[in-house]
């Protein structure tokens, strides 16, 4: 059996003029990186921002296993499918963060035979957008530590500083570290802190800025640190908004690709849904529904993350209504979900499966709460057997929602046509009623409980002091009707991971909370989440190899 790298470098890819072209788009509005990656020049979106907008389909799951269900291969399976049924399709993805590419899951470019390529590029270096965002944070948290090296004008506490460096692999020793040692033209001596890039909120301000003006406003609200006095110091105090600017100048444009099956794709940011907000940019979002008549885009992890966030944060920041939702299962997460051991997930386990389902029926459930209509799809592995997938099929379709096997893995777009007409049915025949989850005038805790209860099932939330203190504070400061973006673990509904399927009478308990004021959202940090995660045991790292030709291997 080939790998999806194997697959993937066997690819018939089309020039990228050539996939533009599917989309009106003249080559003068392409910003070439070879014959296969192409960004929009600024002047497109003044080209089709009066077009109508074309309709938009989130896809989302369950809580996965450790190994991932198959979320991003599904949505663009889905899209290759529209296109065989000769629909305007476009697929809008975030961007693979290294952290994962060496860590535990691999690269995120889809599997099988549904997949964006060059998956080489599009899960390394790609267009260097990555490495912008990881310079313009470090070149601020250089300019801080600079400041206060040279006077502190500004009187900087060193020990109320909140910004902190970053980069985009997993690196668990840069979570704590202390810096300025070695002789006074080294620096104050203090304690900082690393969080991976996706995390950042540079990264946040990315996805969520509309153009260039509004990066630039993001950025100088950034707030770095806080004066003796408690007055917050902002990006722009600094004089660093410019800078950060001229870094993210490129950055900042979408990133144009295709599949195997060469339908369009926009790939552009990635923060993490565990902890950040999890969608690909406004930006590109906005442009894709200029350009198609159907878009399909992803948001990372669980419903209870990614499409929490993409609806509660990204929706309401830039004024989106999504037409649909499809959610993906499978049935090994499913029977995970029941207590089955992952190297036991291949054999049929109808007990298992009954018992873990209920975690599909919350995700149905939570979904349901935001009004818009939902398509359960199960990707099938080739180890499912025939009385798991009805069962699951029965489950679905007596609480209501649409049902599609999906087989893209194995059969790219041919595998996604019952899903595909299925969507398209939805998208003809049920108008979406969308609404988010809270209402912003609520209280920061209000809001959190909001989600801690109405999505996760929890009992209630108990806070640490310094959380309490930051809330506080953060009401103070006049910034309390921003959304919340929680920090939680992807596999459990609960901030405790080892807690599957339906957990029932647990608390969320919030160890953290901070003001990410650029961004637009206050993040709340449960359980033992952390912002730059740790390689495991044995990281994907040690399977990855480039031989004689340049042809690189391992990379999933």
């Amino acid at each position: 059996m080939k790998t999806d790298i194997q697959i993937a470098q066997e690819a018939k890819m089309q020039h990228i003029r050539d996939i533009a072209a599917k989309l009106n788009i003249e080559e003068e509005d392409l910003e070439y990186y070879g014959k296969y990656k192409a960004k929009f020049s600024d002047a497109l979106w003044e080209k089709v921002k009066s077009n109508p907008d074309g309709k938009l389909v989130l896809v989302t799951a369950i809580n996965p296993t450790p190994a991932g269900e198959g979320k991003t291969t599904t949505t663009v399976g889905l899209g290759q499918a529209l296109g065989l049924l000769d629909k305007k399709a476009v697929i809008a993805l975030r961007e693979p963060s290294l952290g994962p590419c060496f860590g535990i899951k691999g690269g995120a470019a889809g599997g099988g035979n549904a997949q964006v390529v060059p998956m080489e590029d599009l899960n390394l270096h790609f267009t260097g957008d990555f490495h912008a965002i990881t310079s313009a944070n470090n070149l601020l948290a250089a300019m801080l530590d600079n400041h206060i090296q040279q006077g502190n004008t500004l009187e900087i506490d060193p020990g109320q500083i909140v910004w902190k460096r970053c980069m985009d692999i997993n690196d668990r020793v840069l979570r704590n570290v202390v810096i300025g040692l070695g002789r006074k033209v080294d620096g104050v001596v203090r304690e900082d802190h690393f969080v991976i890039t996706v995390a950042s909120e540079i990264m946040a301000i990315f996805c969520l800025a509309c153009d260039m003006q509004d990066l630039k406003k993001r950025l100088g609200e950034i707030i770095v640190a806080y004066t003796y006095d408690g007055k917050p110091v902002s990006a722009k105090d600094l004089n660093a908004v410019g800078a950060m600017s001229a870094l993210l100048k490129d950055a900042i444009k979408p990133n144009l690709v295709q599949t195997l099956e060469n339908t369009p794709a926009l790939v552009h940011g990635g923060p993490f849904a565990n902890i950040a907000h999890g969608c690909n940019s406004v930006r590109a979002t906005k442009t894709a529904l200029k350009l198609a008549d159907i878009v399909v885009t992803e948001a990372g992890f669980g419903a209870d993350l990614g499409a929490e966030k993409f609806f509660d944060i990204k929706c309401q920041s830039a004024g989106l209504s999504p037409d649909a939702v499809v959610l993906v299962a499978t049935v090994r997460a499913l029977k995970y979900n029941g207590g089955v051991d992952k190297k036991e997930l291949g054999a049929e386990n109808l007990e298992a499966l009954e018992k873990g389902i209920v975690n599909l029926e919350k995700h149905i459930e939570n979904l349901q709460k935001y009004g818009v209509p939902v398509v359960v799809t199960l990707n099938r592995f080739t180890s499912d057997t025939e009385l798991e997938l009805a069962f699951v099929k029965k489950f679905c379709e007596k609480r209501g929602c649409e049902f599609a096997l999906s087989e893209v893995w194995e059969k790219g777009g041919k595998g996604g046509i019952t899903l595909a007409e299925k969507v398209i049915d939805v998208l003809d025949s049920k108008e979406s009623h969308f609404k988010p989850l809270y209402d912003l005038n609520l209280t920061v805790k209000e809001k959190i409980e909001t989600i801690a209860g109405k999505i996760y099932g929890a009992i209630g939330v108990t806070y640490d002091s310094v959380a309490n203190k930051a809330i506080s504070q953060i009401e103070e400061l006049g910034y309390g009707k921003l959304p919340i973006c929680m920090a939680k673990n992807q596999y459990s509904l609960s901030d405790d991971a080892t807690k599957l399927g339906r957990p029932e009478g647990f608390s969320i308990h919030i160890r953290e909370v901070y003001l990410s004021a650029g961004a637009g959202f206050i993040v709340a940090i449960t359980g033992t989440v952390t912002t730059m995660p740790g390689l495991p045991k044995i990281p994907a790292a040690e399977n990855i190899d480039v031989n004689e030709k340049g042809i690189i291997t391992g990379l999933f």
